[in-house]
């Protein structure tokens, strides 16, 4: 499926093909625990982090979930960071 991102590292949205399974992505429910992410997505050596609003999702690279442990505040830190 095609979904517009914000490309942190180009400053600049843009389109990416990405599919979301169970495989890549993790879906986290409780908007009040997490703060508001919405789901972390493994998307070529990148991640994508989608939160739970209207903004598009941040794509940042050479970061996966497994390299922050799936950990919601180790990507909104790192989502921080970046922008």
């Amino acid at each position: 499926m095609k979904m517009t991102v914000c490309n942190i590292a180009k400053s600049r949205l843009e389109i990416i093909d990405i599919n979301i399974t169970k495989d890549n992505t993790t879906w986290f429910e409780d908007i009040s625990e997490n703060r508001g992410i919405q789901m972390l997505t493994d998307f070529e050596d990148c991640l994508l982090i989608s939160e739970y609003n209207y903004n598009y999702p941040f794509l940042i690279y050479d970061v996966t979930r497994k390299n922050i442990d799936c950990n919601i505040h180790k990507a909104l830190e790192l989502k921080e960071l970046h922008i």
